[in-house]
């Protein structure tokens, strides 16, 4: 099978993925903002990868994806997505959810018919030609799924695209005006912000609205004058910091402990009923999927109470204005290998502190250093430099042989600071 055609991309299909004109991803080219890729015949092309670079996010939705050189020299236009919750009416709702539905069926519809395809040794179907082939051969033979055509076009499209993805983006089918939950947390077209795209998600019962907007980038940060700060992460304290601040591990308040023990109760409680089905029944029951639902808005108040402590927490780092930023790249796979620590590891959510803080940096014109996984921070003596190869987990205090007597973990970051070997992120 020829798996070329399941990334790359023509220019025209490409500048209709990322929702611009093939005039400027030719101006992009040129300047070197997206370089295209050239066949031995000099015919341009796109890849996937590149689809990623353009649209990267973080979980939160609050990143930088892409500079955009403007008109004016200086002034550089950056597309930023923004994320908060809508309150959609009943028809609304029901209009959201036929959108979401028919683009799930899409896709896995897509994916199946392409394995049907190479099963019988043809050749793989490309997202213009599935969708061609849709419309025009399938549909008017199977009447009984004209019900794709209700769903907003656009969606069904993106649907397609991601086909070979983990992932899929669903395109703001034309609902009408959406009540927001709470203002002021997306820019509008009246303050002079332009709207490139956006995006409607369902989470626990909950609606969100993510869009990408087009902004000014006129910041300039002078931090040449400020110190650097080392950040050393763990799980007794969340973060530590060498300008002396201690974050606490919120997973060990009393919050958090009430909605873990009534999450526990509330599994049990859906493990039972669907030990109850052995005798018969189905998983569509009312009773079920009340339950599940009470499970997931569980799971989903955890985690936007940890994602809210990861994101005061950066804000309240960056406020500082340190030069730099020194973090350590974590083994977070092989801490996960620890049954006895796994947990505990996955409720601080390190890999969503990292990426934050690395968009919260590039936002505010601070370097962030990241030293090495095997760099000894909690082992060398941040007084005289030498190296305590017998420090055990169970040591909370570093002394050393000199004398010198400091907490573990702020030893470390005090370490991080002056490391002197490290890469930029």
């Amino acid at each position: 099978m020829n798996t070329t055609n399941i990334t790359n991309y023509k220019p025209k299909d490409f500048a209709e993925l990322l929702g611009v004109s093939v005039k400027i991803l030719q101006r992009w080219d040129r300047e070197g903002t997206l370089k295209a890729n050239r066949t031995p015949t000099n015919r341009r092309y796109y890849t996937y990868d590149q689809y990623l670079q353009y649209f990267t996010c973080s979980p939160a939705g609050c990143m930088d994806f892409v500079s955009i050189k403007g008109k004016s020299k200086g002034m550089r236009k950056l597309l930023k997505s923004f994320k908060t919750e809508i309150n959609p009416s009943a028809e609304q709702k029901v209009r959201i959810r036929k959108t979401i539905g028919t683009c799930r069926f899409i896709y896995n519809f897509y994916l199946a018919h392409n394995k049907e395809l190479y099963d019988n040794g043809e050749k793989f179907m490309t997202s213009s030609r599935f969708r061609s082939w849709l419309n025009n051969e399938y549909l008017p033979q199977h009447p009984e799924y004209s019900w794709i055509k209700e769903a907003y076009s656009k969606a069904v499209t993106q649907s397609v695209n991601n086909g070979q993805t983990a992932f899929t983006r669903f395109k703001i089918p034309s609902l009408g005006w959406v009540r927001i939950k709470e203002k002021g947390y997306i820019p509008t077209t009246k303050d002079g912000y332009a709207i490139k795209s956006g995006s409607v998600s369902i989470k626990a019962d909950r609606f969100y609205v993510s869009v990408l907007v087009e902004i000014t980038d006129n910041r300039t940060a002078d931090n040449s004058s400020n110190e650097g700060i080392g950040i050393d992460l763990g799980l007794k304290d969340f973060a530590v910091v060498s300008n002396g601040k201690t974050y606490k591990n919120i997973n060990k308040t009393a919050r958090i402990k009430k909605l873990e023990k009534q999450l526990k109760r509330e599994q049990r409680s859906l493990s039972r009923m669907y030990e109850s089905l052995k005798k018969g029944g189905t998983t569509q029951r009312a009773n079920i999927q009340k339950q599940k639902l009470k499970v997931q808005k569980l799971h989903h108040k955890l985690d936007n109470i940890r994602t809210d402590y990861i994101n005061k927490t950066i804000a309240e780092i960056v406020k500082t204005k340190p030069s730099y930023i020194t973090i350590e790249d974590l083994n977070v796979r092989g801490m996960m290998k620890n049954r006895h620590l796994s947990k505990a590891v996955a409720s601080q959510k390190f890999y969503e502190f990292k990426v934050k803080l690395h968009a919260k940096c590039n936002e505010n014109g601070i370097e962030l250093r990241v030293v090495d996984r095997w760099y000894p921070s909690s082992k060398i003596c941040h007084c005289c430099g030498s190296v305590k190869k017998d420090l055990r987990l169970s040591d909370r205090i570093y002394k050393c042989s000199c004398g010198y007597i400091e907490d573990r973990d702020f030893n470390a970051a005090l370490n991080l600071k002056d490391a002197k070997t490290y890469e930029i992120a």
